[in-house]
């Protein structure tokens, strides 16, 4: 096979979105209550939009530097700085998205043939971009175990040898909400040290996090030169994802790299979405607490409702934005995910877009400001048990 039919034959091979599927199966029907997809129902902060307007109005729509506006690579810096220790602009490329940020970490690192150890269930964006560059994935997975996703972190580092070239973790987890620890990082900080892997960690949900001011990072305990690459966007924390915006934190020796890639790829965010995130930034302190103690009503609410129900198993999740549950006796969850549409109107996302090791759960995403929307979900999913 030569190698554009290998690349021919892999996009051909990708799988479409499951959570699309199910989506479109409910698209123009109003009384359809969507928890399907991974975010709030709440619009992108006022003066968010109003920076933006105004850069809008002053006639930003030209081109900026491939790595970002410096002012905003350096409010970036700050604002993770003043999270997880010095770190600076040098470190920091703004991208088009924070699926475009994991990208670009692929395609910085990774060749045809080199292999990728993942942490699964996970956003199935994370694993295919990896197989879109010819690279050979093994999945370690999670374990429901005692009320909570665990990780077998002694499979995790046999799995990861000399021979791998990235270890890809998304943490706090899309969809479980498992985060890792601090011990864990630090082991897998150890190992990869000496077996030469690059990690790429997937950290976009750090502030969606309810045990503290942010989820323990990778940067809390690398060095800036450690072969560590993180993915963040302005999304979730900051109610942004329409607007595709993100970054990396990389090595200083890397970021001349990026900056190569981000030419290729997009060549630069739009300066107007970045003057939004400028003004995101700024509120970072008076915003974010608030939205996390939002999020923390829904996942209450949702989860006590849930595990009320019969044959209802979950985990309560210590960071992100979704219940993950599964009913007992149920084992199609996209059968499942479109029977509820169907018949019952409520739009949920069925485990299996997450990988085969999600299958039988699905995926409630609890970001709504409105309780009682919670609420009239709960009791369709009750009727749906009923009968």
């Amino acid at each position: 096979m030569t190698t554009t039919d290998f690349m021919r034959s892999t996009i051909a091979g990708l799988p479409g979105s499951k959570i699309r599927e199910v989506a479109n199966a409910g698209l123009g029907r109003s009384d359809v209550l969507a928890f399907w997809f991974g975010e709030s129902d709440e619009i992108t902060p006022e003066p968010v939009r109003r920076a933006a307007a105004e850069a809008l109005l002053r006639g930003e729509t030209f081109y900026s530097h491939n790595l970002g506006l410096p002012e905003l690579r350096e409010a970036i810096a700050g604002y993770t700085s003043g999270l997880h220790g010095a770190v600076g602009m040098d470190r920091i490329a703004v991208t088009s998205s924070g699926v475009s940020a994991l990208m670009v970490a692929m395609q910085m690192l990774l060749a045809p043939g080199d292999e990728v150890v993942a942490v699964v269930p996970v956003w199935p964006n994370l694993t295919a971009q990896p197989a879109i560059l010819g690279a050979r994935v093994t999945r370690v997975a999670l374990k429901p175990r005692a009320g909570a996703w665990v990780l077998d972190l002694q499979e995790l580092l046999v799995a990861v040898t000399p021979a791998t070239r990235v270890l890809l973790l998304n943490a706090p987890n899309n969809p479980t909400g498992w985060t890792l620890s601090r011990a864990e990082q630090q082991q897998l900080l150890d190992h990869c040290r000496r077996t030469g892997t690059w990690i790429v960690a997937d950290e976009v949900y750090e502030r969606v996090y309810f045990e503290g001011r942010c989820a323990p990072s990778f940067l809390d305990i690398a060095a800036a030169d450690d072969r560590l690459l993180v993915a963040h966007s302005f999304s979730k924390s900051f109610l942004m994802t329409g607007w595709r915006l993100g970054w990396l934190v990389l090595p200083p020796a890397a970021l001349d790299a990026a900056g190569k890639l981000l030419e290729y790829n997009s060549s630069c965010a739009p300066v107007f979405v970045q003057r939004g995130a400028l003004a995101a930034l700024a509120m970072a302190d008076d915003f974010v607490p608030g939205l996390i103690q939002r999020l923390r009503c829904g996942r209450d609410c949702l989860l006590a409702g849930l595990l009320a129900l019969p044959g209802v198993t979950s985990a309560v999740p210590t960071g992100g934005m979704y219940a993950y549950f599964r009913i007992e006796g149920e084992n199609d969850s996209l059968a499942l995910a479109k029977r509820l549409v169907a018949e019952h109107g409520l739009g949920l996302a069925p485990g299996v877009a997450f990988g085969a090791e999600g299958e039988g759960w699905l995926r409630w995403c609890f970001a709504s400001q409105d309780p009682a929307r919670l609420d009239a979900g709960l009791q369709r999913l009750a009727a749906a048990l009923a009968r």
